[in-house]
């Protein structure tokens, strides 16, 4: 299968889909695989070591795009509408949820697009969970730092000092990326509460995470009651191939301190607090009711290397059984790939993306 790697477009986004190594691989498969000129140099990948692993270089996108399978990080934007195509499989993080451009776009080119976050194994999100990690050490990062005076923040280290109480850090929602937020804040010695409407997953992490990390049933009057001495609020949550719940209400916000900051890392799917925005890596955080909101769409795209090398490790095995298979014969061999299928034949067929646009959803192909 010929198989292209554009570099990415969006704002910072230095990521790239594929490493060296993963390109090695998929050329050793029999695969043609093109790299766009200087799509991995922002994760440290030189084009002469694309070609030394088997790649062709190209020197503009549309030759990237003019392939069979085209593997990307971040869903496409304006610019590369113009690429779609029909009996073409375009795999990447898509969150059309929150994309109605994207995917009316998609759905006019007849483009199959195949979305990272919507691959499922055994109650799994197994490509979005690498990307989660990265994201959930980061939010706490980035919210210690703007929590700083000079940042806009209140001015109160985490971690606090001996004979200083520490910062309080809250989290919505258990999953990967508020699992590594709440090790990273503990790690810090910040006072961590991690809320979760699970019982089951509830009891899990108590087991699992720091002694000092302290789990609560989530609700709105529990959420409420901690506000007031919130230093920093963690959105984590997740629906798959959904918009993201509101959680967290301008009036609620209101009840925070001013200079506290919020960290919405579920903004890909439209965000969980109602006044969160996009932003980005150069310009990534905005001030509404006194509180700083850090809303960057694309995070983990600040630590390239690490989000590069991690996000290949867990798509390559299904890209290359796509190449090998082919995408009919793929649907039915890999466990869980049927979930990521959001657009086919110019229609939605997975229904929380279909329900979150107001689309209608046709009959999955490979049911």
């Amino acid at each position: 299968m010929n198989i292209g790697i554009p570099k990415e477009v969006k704002t910072r986004e230095n990521r790239v889909s594929c490493t060296p190594a993963g390109v090695r691989h998929l050329v050793a498969g029999g695969h043609r695989v093109v790299v766009e000129q200087g799509a991995g140099e922002g994760s440290g990948f030189s084009n002469n070591q694309y070609e030394r692993a088997g790649a062709s270089i190209v020197d503009s996108a549309g030759k990237a795009w003019d392939n069979e399978l085209v593997v990307k990080v971040k869903e496409p934007l304006e610019q590369e509408y113009g690429y779609f195509k029909r009996n073409q499989i375009l795999f990447t993080y898509l969150h059309l949820a929150s994309a109605p451009e994207l995917t009316r776009e998609l759905l006019a080119a007849g483009t199959t697009g195949l979305a990272y976050e919507t691959v499922e194994d055994q109650g799994r999100l197994p490509l979005l969970a690498p990307m989660s990690e990265v994201a959930g050490k980061m939010s706490v990062i980035m919210g210690a730092y703007h929590l700083a005076r000079h940042q806009g923040g209140e001015g109160r280290l985490l971690g606090g000092v001996p004979g200083v109480l520490p910062g309080k850090v809250v989290i919505l929602g258990g999953g990967s990326a508020g699992i590594n937020a709440a090790r990273s804040a503990a790690g810090i010695g910040a006072a961590v509460t991690i809320m979760e409407i699970k019982q089951e997953r509830l009891r899990e992490l108590d087991l699992t995470l720091p002694p000092q990390v302290q789990t609560l049933y989530a609700n709105e009057q529990h959420l409420d009651d901690l506000l007031a001495e919130t230093d920093l609020l963690i959105g984590a949550v997740l629906v798959p191939g959904a918009s993201a719940p509101k959680l967290l209400t301008r009036p609620m916000l209101r009840k925070m301190r001013q200079g506290a900051v919020v960290v919405d890392i579920a903004i890909d799917q439209g965000g969980c607090f109602e006044t969160s925005r996009p932003t980005t890596h150069d310009d990534p955080v905005f001030v509404e009711e006194g509180v700083v909101h850090y809303c960057v769409a694309n995070m983990p795209a600040a630590y390239p290397r690490t989000s590069t090398e991690a996000l290949t490790g867990a798509t390559l095995p299904y890209v290359r059984r796509i190449a090998d298979l082919g995408l009919d014969s793929a649907m039915v061999m890999i466990p869980g790939l049927w979930g990521g299928l959001n657009t086919w034949n110019g229609h939605v067929v997975h229904k929380e993306v279909a329900q979150s646009l107001g689309l209608p959803l046709h009959e999955h192909p490979f049911a």
